[in-house]
């Protein structure tokens, strides 16, 4: 049978097969992929299956049939949970007191990054073995084109990414759901809609009719206050917006109005991008208790603006706007940023403009988290240029470097500045919003 001609295949034998039984004819398996136009796309998003708690289950058979939470205490939020704790109700980024209210005999597990990062390495080096065109999103997902490997393979994309998500289970003990279509955010949507395990594609002649009776915030970037300005004029399903001119959507909502023109079409033609660039990077931590005093936060954010700048360095860039997030005792989020005059990649600048900003919000309030985040990236040969105005910087740079050399062979808790050192609250540090998708807390 051609390659072209492959719309129907076993998803674990990979036998081809004929439209129309229920079961594979040569494993008897029930996991059939059917769909006409699954030999004709090559755009595919794959997205790891509640992927903190899934390798805690492979590490502990134990907790196998047991509703799982990998999160901080009782002080912190979910950071993921697995299928039978989604069921209840569980959900990533709630605060860990609401989802034990949900699920009294989870078991809960602390995350363990390290572990984590290194298992989606390995997934990535997987992906990477069938296309050179992998963009990673977070350390648990990406989108890959494998356009032109068809050849290469001898199959279809899609029995390629079947073999890969069989390969990902055996391998590493943990699975994937994957989502293929014309374009990146068609296959984003597909990858969701049957965890776990799941395959889905969305193909160009049902496009329009697919998206049409989908709610206006399944489009990317239509948050709670732009679904409720669309909801006051009416519009709560893609459906309406397929029936609308782009002119008169730019008029009602400027250049959001195009993109929900195009993207209400299924229009997306954004390219898989491997560098995956980053847009922010920063840290965070949780407290075990409310702090509102200044003096308690500073060395907090020093310590956080250290990590910050440790990750710029890593990655050899440079920052011009800095980012403050706090979080309150009533989980009220606040985020305060300022743009440099020059790029920085210097704990001693990060840190002073977000102390700048702290300044301004401890004014007795009580905070359980504290971030500091920085974006709009330029390399790192345009950081830090020479300031005549405040002689002092050069010198900061040049004992920050020292610092740094220190760190590098000996660890950070080698060496201290005179802010951190025996200020530090105990506290619980969160997975970090990085630069680097493999140590990214995932939105699974």
């Amino acid at each position: 049978m051609p390659i072209s001609d492959i719309s129907t295949f076993c998803r674990d034998c990979f036998a081809p097969g004929k439209a129309g039984p229920r079961r594979c004819r040569h494993c008897g398996s029930p996991r059939l992929l059917d769909h006409p136009e699954a030999s004709q796309l090559s755009l595919a998003h794959i997205d790891c299956d509640a992927f903190y708690a899934s390798i805690e289950k492979r590490d502990r058979p134990e907790l196998a049939d047991k509703p799982l939470i990998i999160g901080g205490g009782r002080r912190g939020v979910v950071s993921t949970a697995c299928y039978i704790a989604r069921i209840r109700g569980v959900r990533s980024a709630m605060p860990m007191f609401k989802a034990l209210k949900l699920c009294p005999d989870a078991v809960v597990i602390r995350p363990n990054m390290e572990k984590y990062v290194g298992v989606g390495r390995t997934v990535r080096a997987l992906m990477s073995e069938i296309t050179p065109l992998v963009e990673p999103l977070s350390i648990d997902e990406a989108f890959l084109d494998l356009a032109g490997t068809q050849a290469l393979h001898g199959e279809p994309s899609s029995v390629t990414l079947a073999r890969l998500a069989r390969r990902i289970e055996t391998s590493l003990g943990i699975t994937v759901s994957i989502g293929l279509s014309h374009n990146k955010f068609l296959a984003k949507i597909a990858s969701d809609l049957e965890k776990p395990r799941g395959f889905s594609v969305i193909g160009r002649g049902e496009t329009l009719s697919f998206l049409a009776g989908k709610p206006i915030t399944l489009i990317w970037g239509v948050g709670q206050a732009m679904e409720q300005k669309l909801a006051r004029d009416g519009l709560t399903r893609i459906g309406q917006l397929q029936t609308m001119e782009e002119t008169d959507l730019m008029k009602r909502y400027g250049e959001t109005g195009r993109r929900l023109f195009r993207l209400a079409r299924g229009i997306d033609e954004r390219p898989v991008n491997p560098r995956g660039e980053a847009k922010s990077i920063s840290a965070e931590t949780t407290f075990d208790t409310d702090i509102s005093s200044l003096d308690a936060l500073t060395p907090i954010l020093r310590d956080l603006s250290e990590t910050v700048a440790a990750r710029l360095k890593k990655t050899d860039l440079a920052a011009s706007t800095i980012v403050l997030k706090l979080k309150t005792a009533d989980f009220a989020i606040r985020t305060r940023n300022r743009r440099l005059g020059d790029p920085t990649r210097l704990a001693d600048r990060i840190f002073a403009t977000g102390r700048a900003l702290l300044e301004k919000e401890a004014d007795g309030t009580r905070f359980r988290l504290i971030g500091i985040g920085c974006a709009d990236f330029s390399p790192a040969l345009r950081a830090d240029p020479v300031d005549l105005v405040d002689q002092g910087a050069a010198k900061r740079a040049r004992a920050e470097a020292a610092l740094d050399n220190l760190r590098g062979k000996f660890g950070k808790s080698a060496i201290e500045t005179g802010i951190t050192f025996g200020r530090l609250e105990r506290r619980r540090p969160d997975p970090a919003r990085t630069g680097d998708p493999a140590a990214d807390a995932p939105a699974d």
